[in-house]
């Protein structure tokens, strides 16, 4: 699996102030509705959900927001760069400014966990969280993020 398999260009975005957690969540799922045609709501609920379950903030400024849908036939992405951080209720209490929202089927069982650790792995590198901050153009942030995916795919 390959990063590029996941994410397409259109669901990247560099975010100049986020307004709350909540509402970038609920942007990345109208952004999920627009590229991939999942149903914004239910993707936004599906999120809300999973952070009810306990804070996908996982640390260094990183969220990996995600949730199982009906209506996917594979496992899709979305990226938030912002330049503002954003207070996330992170395992580290440290402010977000990356944030990489998975949806998945509901069925897709090995799937979204090889989805989820390919992402969790590749923003765990500090050399690639340095590139994604260091540029806010939607096709560079698309190239970092599939580039290095090539390497680190599972």
């Amino acid at each position: 699996m390959e990063l590029s398999e996941i994410i397409k260009p259109a669901a990247i975005r560099s975010v100049a102030k986020p307004a709350s957690k909540k509402r970038v969540l609920q942007e990345m799922s109208e952004l999920a509705a627009s590229v991939y045609g999942v149903d914004a709501e239910a993707a936004y609920s599906a999120l809300q959900e999973r952070e009810s379950l306990g804070p996908t903030g996982v640390g260094e400024g990183v969220a990996i927001p995600h949730a199982r849908l009906e209506g996917l036939e594979r496992v899709v992405g979305v990226f938030f760069r912002m330049e503002k951080p954003l207070d996330y209720d992170s395992v580290d209490r440290q402010p977000v400014d990356l944030v990489f929202a998975l949806f998945a089927p509901v069925n897709s069982g090995v799937e979204h966990l090889k989805a989820l650790a390919l992402v969790s792995r590749l923003l765990r590198e500090p050399s690639m969280r340095a590139k994604l901050r260091a540029n806010e153009d939607v096709s560079t942030l698309f190239a970092i993020l599939t580039e290095v995916a090539k390497y680190r795919a599972a």
